[in-house]
């Protein structure tokens, strides 16, 4: 996957990366002192043995590692070379070896437990299985137990996957009636949120990196569907509203949706809110004639979505966000696409860009903070049969046509 050096790859067997990797002559430069290396060298780097001189990145450099290795190392071969590292120096009584056997282990644990869907092959399976194995034979209980609870995890992951969707409450005929006015904003907004939550706290790091490189669907299926939801709650609103035949009904359905924004800022879910401002936003909703409350609470609103700067409005509020929040995904696959783009791969010498890399990690890392802490919101299964997975929507061009029904193009709105 990338051209390193030969006589890069004896470092895998050394205590530390000393004179194996790039490091930065300046002094408070941002990003890392390392600014790359061979993967080999970035891997033992990343171990951070205490007595490295060159682990002053500590953690950082660590959790940017197992962000962004997968651009230039199989999953599969990380493990690997950390249990051939781990073999290595385990067993041996000299303080750096023990270290060494510690750090790797600590570096494989992170690796598993940040493992996507798609890297769990056979092979990858076994290598895991059969290492957990030797640990139990080597009387090293506590490590194969923590080893096993997080490939535990992402099995139950992908299994899931395959489960069939858990059926909803039955509908019954008020549920049918009820419509989006019936409810109170701020149930809503929590009841948005919470299908939101469970579907962002399953994409994984990997997904959202590789979707910024090639945008595979194959490779990001969680992502996927977090993305298609947030285009489905998009049309569903746009739907909402032009399906009221009543100027003022759309008025009041409008209306709505501006309080259900409000809630949703509150709690801060920019995903939902950015799906429901693109829905009164689009043009077959913005052509039509408003009442001046509705035009000024919506300019309001759209200033957070500003593209002007970058987009410096929305990121000043999620900067200044706590969480648990609900980021806009689509702007951090832009920032990355933007980082992949104008970056090399690999410096001159063939070693790994790791500069890059941070930048790629430093994108990834709001979506671990945000999701540290979880919504409590309980579900209300009375709103959640009402929305239905939004699947309830009208295609774009039938939305053009009831839009132009309602106002004819060059005349005034019909009542």
């Amino acid at each position: 996957m990338n051209p390193a050096r030969e006589d890069d790859r004896g470092v895998l067997e050394k205590f530390n990366a000393e004179g194996f990797i790039f490091v930065s002559p300046g002094e408070g430069d941002e990003g890392p002192s390392v600014r790359g290396g061979s993967p080999d060298a970035l891997l033992v780097h990343a171990c951070a043995a205490d007595e490295d001189p060159l682990a002053d990145d500590g953690t950082e450099f660590k959790d940017a590692f197992v962000a962004t290795y997968r651009t230039f190392m199989s999953a599969e071969s990380v493990i690997e070379k950390l249990l051939h590292r781990y073999n290595k120096f385990n067993g041996s009584n000299e303080r750096l070896a023990k270290l060494a056997t510690t750090k790797s282990f600590s570096l494989l644990l992170s690796v598993v437990q940040y493992l996507a869907i798609t890297d769990l092959d056979v092979t990858l399976l076994e290598t895991v299985s059969d290492f957990q194995v030797d640990l139990i034979r080597a009387s090293e209980i506590a490590l194969a137990k923590c080893l096993r609870i997080e490939l535990l995890k992402k099995l139950i992951v992908r299994a899931s996957l395959h489960l069939p969707k858990d059926a909803l409450t039955s509908k019954n005929i008020s549920t049918k009636q009820m419509t989006l006015i019936d409810f109170k904003a701020h149930e809503l907004a929590e009841q948005m949120t919470v299908l939101d939550a469970e579907l962002f706290d399953k994409v994984e790091l990997p997904e959202v990196l590789k979707w910024s490189m090639d945008q595979s669907e194959e490779s990001s299926p969680n992502l996927k569907k977090f993305t298609e939801h947030f285009n489905k709650m998009s049309y569903w609103v746009r739907t909402r509203i032009l399906d009221q035949n009543d100027p003022k009904d759309r008025e009041k359905y409008v209306m709505k949706f501006i309080k259900i924004l409000k809630n949703l800022r509150k709690i801060n879910n920019f995903n939902s809110y950015l799906a429901i401002l693109s829905a009164l936003d689009s043009a077959p909703i913005r052509r039509l004639e408003w009442q001046k409350n509705i035009t000024d609470g919506l300019r309001e609103y759209c200033a957070l979505i500003d593209s002007s700067a970058s987009f410096k409005a929305y990121r000043t509020a999620l900067a200044e966000a706590r969480a648990p929040c609900i980021p806009y995904i689509g702007l951090i696959l832009q920032d990355l696409t933007f980082v992949n783009i104008g970056n090399t791969d690999f410096l001159p010498d063939g070693h790994v860009n790791f500069t890059k890399r941070w930048q790629q990690a430093k994108i990834l890392e709001n979506l671990l903070y945000f999701r540290k802490e979880k919504y409590t919101f309980k579900k209300n299964e009375q709103i959640i049969d009402f929305f239905n997975d939004f699947e309830d929507y009208k295609a774009e061009d039938d939305l053009w046509e009831i839009s132009k029904q309602i106002k004819p193009r060059n005349s005034k709105r019909l009542s």
